[in-house]
C-alpha cells in the first residue's frame, strides 16, 4: 500500500512546530478555560496531558522498551506556573523528537502499541505526531482559533487514524468499535480537495479495510486535508466539508470510532 509517510525529520519538525503552537493557544486560552473539542477537560489538563505523553514516549524510545508491562509508570510533572507552560512543553516535544532517530524508526525493537507492521518507533513518532496535531486544534477551540494543518502532514496523519482503526490492538481493545465499522461491503472514500490524497473503505464481515486511492464509493467526504483529519478525529462536524452521497454512513463510522478519551 502506497502511504503518505513524512520523513522522519519532516515528522521531528512537526511535532515541535505543533506543539509551540499549542503552548501558544493555550497562553492566549488561559489554564481555566474549557476545551469545546474535549467536554470535560481544561486547558491545564490539556497541557498536561500533551507534554507527560511526549515525556513518556520519549522514555519508552529512549529505553528500548520492548516488554509491555515494563512501560514507564512514572508521569513527568506539569510546573505550577503557566508561564512555565511554553518551556516545559517545548522541552518535551524536543525529547520526543530526539528519540525518533534514523537508527531507531529503522530496526530498533520497541514496543508497537498498535501491533501492525510498523516498527516501534515509526508508530510512536506517528501517535506522537498526532497528539500534537489533533490537541492542537484543541488548544484552538478553546481560544477561539483557527487550526492550520499543512496538508502533507493532515495526509500522514490520517494514514495513522485509519491504520490504528484496522489494527489488531485495536479489534482486541475496542471490539465494539471494530464490530460497529464491520459491514457487507459498504464503501466510503475520503477525499483531499488540496492534494491528491484519497482514501477508500470497505467494511467487510471480518472488518474494515483501507487502502489509498480514489474510486467510486457509496459516500465520498471531500474537503482539505486538514478538515478531513479533525472531522475524522471529531474536531469538526461533518457538515463542515462536502458530502456525496450516503451521509449516515459517513456519520455512523465517525460515531462509532471514538477514542475511550480525548
Amino acid at each position: 500500500m502506497e502511504t503518505n509517510e513524512l520523513n522522519a525529520e519532516q515528522a521531528r519538525q512537526a511535532i515541535v512546530e505543533h506543539t509551540r503552537r499549542l503552548a501558544e493557544s493555550a497562553a492566549a486560552a488561559g489554564p481555566g478555560a474549557v476545551v469545546p473539542t474535549t467536554p470535560g477537560w481544561t486547558v491545564k489538563e490539556l497541557v498536561e496531558h500533551l507534554g507527560q505523553t511526549q515525556n513518556w514516549v520519549a522514555e519508552i524510545i529512549e529505553r528500548r522498551i520492548t516488554d509491555p508491562t515494563r512501560l514507564p509508570t512514572e508521569m513527568a510533572v506539569l510546573p505550577t506556573d503557566p508561564g512555565e507552560w511554553p518551556a516545559w512543553l517545548a522541552t518535551s516535544s524536543r525529547r520526543v523528537a530526539a528519540a525518533c532517530t534514523d537508527d531507531a524508526l529503522a530496526a530498533a525493537p520497541v514496543f508497537n502499541a498498535a501491533g501492525d507492521e510498523r516498527t516501534g518507533t515509526q508508530f510512536w513518532m506517528s501517535s506522537s505526531l498526532n497528539e500534537a496535531v489533533v490537541h492542537g486544534a484543541d488548544a484552538d477551540s478553546a481560544a477561539g482559533r483557527a487550526t492550520d494543518v499543512d496538508p502533507a502532514v493532515a495526509a500522514a496523519l490520517i494514514d495513522n487514524h485509519l491504520a490504528m482503526l484496522t489494527s489488531p490492538t485495536w479489534r482486541m481493545l475496542r471490539s465494539e468499535s471494530a464490530d460497529a465499522i464491520s459491514g457487507t461491503g459498504q464503501t466510503l472514500q475520503w477525499r483531499a480537495t488540496d492534494s491528491d490524497a484519497a482514501w477508500f473503505v470497505e467494511r467487510r464481515p471480518d472488518g474494515a479495510v483501507w487502502r489509498r486511492g480514489s474510486q467510486p464509493a457509496d459516500v465520498t467526504v471531500s474537503g482539505p486535508a486538514g478538515a478531513l483529519l479533525l472531522t475524522l478525529t471529531r474536531r469538526l462536524p461533518l457538515a463542515g466539508v462536502s458530502v456525496d452521497g450516503e451521509a449516515g454512513l459517513a456519520q455512523h463510522w465517525l460515531d462509532s470510532t471514538a477514542h475511550v478519551a480525548g
